[in-house]
């Protein structure tokens, strides 16, 4: 066997699943609503059964996307995590919020995560020089209210292997991926890439501020 394909699985007797075996995430796998004309938001709850966390979001989100990086909280059994962002003056903690601890202060987004079930209800960027300032990011999924924006594409797909996911079924994953509608980047979607790449120009002086 190449040492290429001990790498990459190629050879091994175990196929790869079918794309349509292929679990990403339980509010992905069977397909997903589209979002509600006039919706302007929802309450966040984490999984306590008992003083939960709220999160009010008065807002529709935006660039919901399933994230396969090693970061953002993903329910049981989830493969990647599905995750938006709306504007940070749209969120307001209305509950319990004593129960929040910051996962990874070193981290460029603050996540805030209850201390109880470890569900994370938000994330904030404090670095007003981040390209991304400005916007909360959040787990739809937390809400019980329909008609949030679906998810659009599919970003670090290869970091789930970080995970330890074979690297030898990433064919059939992103197929799924591709499947479902959603396009798989190994970064974020190039909407967003190009405004992180425009903040950086404006930065250097490369393009007019």
């Amino acid at each position: 066997m190449s040492f290429i394909s001990n790498i990459f699985g190629g050879g091994s007797s175990n196929a790869a699943p079918a794309p349509s075996n292929v679990k990403i995430h339980p509010k992905i796998d069977n397909g997903f609503p589209q979002a509600r004309a006039g919706f302007s938001g929802g309450t966040l709850t984490c999984h306590c059964a008992t003083n939960p966390v709220k999160i009010k979001v008065a807002a529709q989100s935006a660039h919901n996307h399933a994230c396969g990086c090693t970061k953002c909280w993903k329910p049981t059994g989830a493969v990647f995590s599905q995750i938006a962002v709306v504007s940070r003056d749209a969120v307001s903690v209305t509950a319990n919020g004593d129960k929040l601890q910051i996962v990874d202060p070193a981290a460029a987004i603050q996540r805030y995560a209850c201390k109880d079930c470890g569900v994370h209800m938000y994330g904030r960027i404090e670095n007003a020089e981040h390209p991304l300032y400005g916007l909360d990011f959040i787990h739809t999924e937390l809400s019980s209210e329909s008609g949030w924006s679906p998810p659009e594409f599919a970003a670090f797909v290869s970091s789930i292997i970080e995970s330890g996911y074979p690297p030898a079924k990433m064919d059939a994953v992103r197929a799924r991926l591709s499947d479902l509608g959603l396009q798989p980047y190994d970064a974020l979607s190039p909407p967003i890439m190009d405004l992180i790449a425009t903040h950086a120009a404006k930065k250097s002086g490369a393009l007019a501020a």
